[in-house]
């Protein structure tokens, strides 16, 4: 795997807001009531589901070889779990309809995309992509970063108290950090777009020039 170490305006912008993120509680950013957010969480589920819909919309799966086909509705997949976990496979929504539903709705989803890995075209293209994608270093380390950080804080794990100074503000900083995890997944997984397009358009060219 290849790997472009320059540090986008974008990434480094967002590096900067995860170091301030801290300071909402210093601040003390008005909660209003867990409203604040809720309304992050709901920009957040919206976000995601662009990534489905954009992904569908610029590689048009169904356009593409076997191959590539599947990778993209795979990685259209991946959008739509992380949207379901998200909103907690909808329970969020209709807190009254019985767990059973939602959980069967998870094992659905979460299925399709492990069994998906079962197709040996998705296989193949996820091994060509491993040795030939060209991946932004910096963003890549600060979704992973956000990620972390954003676990440590929702689990209460070592690090926790590193990053919560008020517990009034758990919450809310969880879902802060969720939102360059979230950003840095679309930037890298849209660089994947590019690369592909890119190709695409080489091999047009190809019989024309021949």
């Amino acid at each position: 795997m290849k790997t472009d170490n320059t540090l986008s305006p974008v990434t480094a912008l967002l590096a900067v807001a995860t170091l301030l993120f801290p300071l909402l509680a210093i601040w003390q950013i008005p909660l209003a009531d867990g409203n604040v957010v809720l309304a992050i969480e709901d920009l957040q589920s919206l976000w995601l589901l662009f990534g489905a819909a954009f992904t569908w919309g610029w590689m048009k799966p169904k356009t593409l070889a076997p191959q590539k086909k599947q990778f993209w509705l795979w990685s259209i997949v991946w959008w739509v779990v992380l949207f379901g976990r998200g909103i907690s496979w909808g329970r969020d929504f209709f807190p009254e309809v019985p767990k059973i539903y939602f959980r069967t709705i998870s094992v659905i989803l979460i299925g399709t995309l492990v069994l998906m890995l079962l197709l040996p075209e998705l296989r193949r293209e996820i091994a060509v992509k491993m040795k030939s994608a060209t991946l932004p270093t910096w963003t890549v380390i600060l979704m992973v970063v956000s990620f972390l950080i954003s676990d440590t804080i929702e689990h209460h794990r070592l690090l926790a108290p590193l990053f919560i100074r008020d517990p009034n503000y758990q919450d809310l900083l969880e879902e802060m950090y969720e939102i360059p995890f979230m950003l840095c997944l679309f930037i890298v997984a849209f660089s994947l777009m590019r690369s592909d397009k890119q190709v695409q358009k080489a091999q047009r060219l190809v019989p024309l020039e021949n």
